[in-house]
């Protein structure tokens, strides 16, 4: 038997690069606001919790609703065209899908959007399932997020291992009652993932998939 019966893996900067995307978004969006055009590091310290949240770094309040909704406008006409999978991702996945582990995507990216990337970069024969911003009242960290998952996909916390790249992860991972181990190729630091108490800090997902095998 794996060590862990059941992986839920976060998606941009875990799974996919997508920050080309998410960055031509906002250059697009902001200005529209009398914002200038945030750098590509703006971009990467805003993400993690959700377009909502993330637009809260650039423009007040009062703006938030229509920028979220002109910056998902633009996404939908790019959205397929710099994503790419993080490398050691299918590998990951193939492997740990032969070992007879379940695996799902668990996300604050919009679903529908995750869907469209799982697919277009052939990850979605190996996910269980696809969970996303939208697809419930709840983002990560909220506890309600990751027990709708578990539900869902039929597993418990216990023998569930979270995989991702930021604090928020980590904290969506221990308030659903599970470890979390994080990749250093989205948004944060090794230092900043420690102190957030992750189990575990990889360099990459090749790391991550050795410690795998490794029990």
């Amino acid at each position: 038997m794996p060590r862990y019966q059941t992986l839920l893996l976060d998606l941009d900067g875990t799974l996919v690069d997508a920050f080309t995307t998410i960055h031509r978004s906002y250059v697009q969006v902001l200005p529209q606001f009398g914002v200038p055009a945030p750098t590509p590091e703006a971009v990467r310290r805003a993400v993690g919790g959700g377009l909502e949240n993330a637009m809260r770094h650039f423009l007040p309040e009062e703006h938030i609703a229509e920028a979220v909704k002109r910056h998902v406008a633009h996404t939908n006409t790019i959205l397929l065209e710099d994503a790419k999978a993080m490398p050691g991702a299918l590998e990951l996945l193939q492997a740990q899908q032969a070992a007879g582990v379940t695996l799902a995507a668990f996300t604050n990216k919009r679903g529908d959007h995750a869907r469209k990337v799982c697919a277009h970069l052939g990850m979605t024969p190996y996910l269980r399932g696809v969970y996303g911003a939208k697809d419930t009242p709840w983002l990560k960290p909220q506890p309600e997020f990751a027990a709708h998952v578990l539900t869902a996909l039929g597993v418990a916390a216990a023998g569930t291992l979270m995989i991702g790249d930021s604090p928020f992860d980590v904290q969506a991972a221990h308030n659903g009652g599970f470890p979390c181990w994080c990749v250093t190729t989205g948004t944060h630091t090794a230092e900043e993932l420690r102190a957030a108490k992750a189990e575990g800090v990889f360099a990459d997902l090749f790391g991550v998939q050795a410690a795998l095998v490794a029990g």
